[in-house]
């Protein structure tokens, strides 16, 4: 009852529900004097036809007319009664069963289930809320975002300037706050001084004004925007961002660092100050048809910490067999990793260039990451006006094999395939793996949830564009904490956990409890990449570890720690 008061003194405050409320009270009014005029000329009309009736009885009879239930117990016997009755009849029929309902509707009802809606979502966020993550838009990468900040268990709000897009998200159980992105009451009202960091992923012009208006409210919130032009960039800092994001690039370095290259070696994915984060392809190695045990990785001072085959990963043991498309996990540093090469650089060497489908941004992204590595390419673009290198590009469509022969899809390691439509993509993968069955593919999706059909149409990698926005945001927020090596995989630094001080490593059931594996230790003499069995974990310490997704939220469900 108190919610329901206080919601219709909320209705009543606003300008237009008074305007509303005044209209419906004319017609009323209006619909009163009726009644009373019928009333007083039924009495005139039945006293003329020499009957007597209290005025009781006639509200009782213009009632019961103008709602056309007609009973029939009090009737006119004249022609000028009956007329009357007619024009009563007609009367109720228009205003009491047809405008009433009407108007009641239009200027009570409906406001009020506005009303109702709009109190469903909030235009304030608690005086006490902080250290929560501000978004400016629901989309890919802002959903994937929401997914981390709850498994590391920040809490959010999206901003939303149209109530009617808030209360959508609202029932989908996304936490929202109607407010416009220009207005500053709205950061002041979302707690923007209080907030751990601001994220828009709006047009460039938009994020300026977000940046600048949220930048006026609070000088020390960080904003973090992305951008798609990059002489925007330069704007959006002085706008006041602290860091600007382009997703494409971002998304052609981490295509491009899934190529093998065409070789055995180690390939940077991840670095820790000495700790390193390394894959290589085991393919056309001697190590294929081994188990790790057998292969003796471990005098080469390596650790194999999990292999990926055709987009699965799992974490290593000795027993682990390697396979034609194995992808080893490799942590080190640099001397141990070099080590490694020097044992497997002669092997799966390929000068063939590798082919890139699509030369849209993420497309030419890729290919200026693997020309900085020196990696040879071929690009195929349909469209002939997004060509940029005409000596390395093939104009045509992909899905054509000839299209595929020419671009040299016959002898090249891998295909990396780019396009924005993740229906495409998907169809592509298809085509070059019937084509090719032992070429490595790399696949780019838009949203996570593709990311298992691509796998399943024979992608080796598959980069989701919403994921890998969403880490590059939430590594800011853990200021590098957490990095995502590939699709599915993290690598988190996390202080020792009080009930393991005094353990070593092999007593501590990190692996067995959680699934995840400690490459690093630091301590006060630094950090230590691969530490033994036997090291003893100390308070104030910190570990790096390594896992999937799901190993990674069982850490934090049984040490408590982000």
């Amino acid at each position: 009852m108190q919610t329901f008061i206080a919601q219709l003194i909320a209705m009543i405050r606003q300008r237009r529900t008074r305007r509303n409320l005044r209209v419906l009270g004319k017609f009323l009014l209006v619909l009163a004097g009726m009644i009373v005029l019928f009333t007083a000329l039924f009495q005139v009309i039945m006293h003329w036809e020499g009957q007597s009736h209290s005025l009781i009885s006639g509200l009782y009879w213009v009632l019961v007319t103008m709602s056309t239930l007609g009973f029939g117990d009090i009737v006119f016997e004249s022609d000028l009664g009956r007329m009357y009755s007619v024009v009563v009849l007609i009367s109720g029929t228009v205003f009491l069963l047809a405008l009433l309902p009407f108007t009641f509707i239009q200027f009570f009802y409906a406001p009020w289930i506005e009303a109702q809606a709009a109190a469903r979502t909030t235009r304030a966020l608690p005086e006490d809320e902080k250290d929560h993550v501000l978004l400016t838009r629901y989309d890919p990468v802002t959903q994937a975002l929401i997914a981390k900040l709850d498994q590391f268990g920040y809490s959010y709000a999206v901003l939303v300037p149209d109530l009617v897009e808030a209360q959508k998200l609202h029932d989908q159980n996304i936490r929202v706050m109607v407010g416009d992105l220009d207005d500053p009451e709205t950061y002041k009202s979302a707690r923007l001084a209080r907030a751990a960091m601001v994220a828009t992923t709006l047009t460039d012009a938009q994020n300026t004004t977000v940046a600048f208006t949220a930048r006026g409210v609070s000088e020390g919130t960080p904003v973090v925007v992305t951008v798609d032009d990059t002489v925007s960039a330069q704007i959006l800092e002085m706008a006041g961002a602290t860091a600007v994001l382009r997703f494409p690039d971002i998304m052609g370095h981490a295509l491009a660092r899934c190529i093998s290259g065409g070789d055995a070696v180690t390939h940077i994915v991840a670095r820790f100050d000495n700790l390193l984060i390394a894959e290589a392809n085991a393919a056309r190695t001697p190590l294929v048809g081994k188990t790790l045990r057998e292969n003796r990785l471990s005098d080469l001072d390596v650790n194999v910490v999990g292999v990926w085959d055709r987009g699965e990963f799992s974490h290593a043991t000795p027993d682990t067999m390697i396979g034609p498309n194995t992808v080893l996990m490799m942590s080190g540093s640099a001397e141990q990793l070099q080590n490694y090469d020097e044992h497997f650089a002669i092997y799966g060497v390929s000068g063939e260039p590798a082919v890139i489908i699509g030369s849209g941004r993420i497309g030419q992204a890729t290919a200026a990451a693997l020309k900085q590595r020196g990696i040879d390419f071929r690009i195929i673009e349909q469209n002939q006006r997004r060509v940029t290198m005409p000596e390395k590009t093939i104009v045509g469509n992909a899905a054509e094999p000839e299209i595929l022969e020419k671009a040299g899809l016959g002898k090249a390691p891998t295909v990396v395939i780019t396009t924005h439509n993740d229906d495409t993509n998907l169809y592509l993968t298809l085509h070059c793996r019937r084509l090719r069955p032992d070429i490595e593919i790399i696949t780019r999706c838009t949203v996570d949830k593709h990311v298992p059909a691509m796998h399943k149409a024979g992608a080796d990698f598959v980069q989701s564009y919403a994921s890998i926005g969403a880490t590059s945001i939430f590594n800011l927020l853990q200021k590098s904490r957490v990095v995502t090596v590939a699709q599915g995989l993290d690598v988190f630094r996390v202080p020792v956990p009080e009930e393991l001080v005094g353990k070593c490593l092999a007593d501590s059931g990190i692996r067995e409890r959680s699934g995840c594996t400690v490459i690093g230790y630091r301590n006060e003499d630094g950090l230590r990449a691969n530490p033994g069995a036997q090291t003893v974990l100390e308070k104030n310490c910190e570990m790096v570890v390594i896992g999937d997704w799901e190993s990674r939220n069982r850490y934090f469900k049984e040490y408590g720690e982000r």
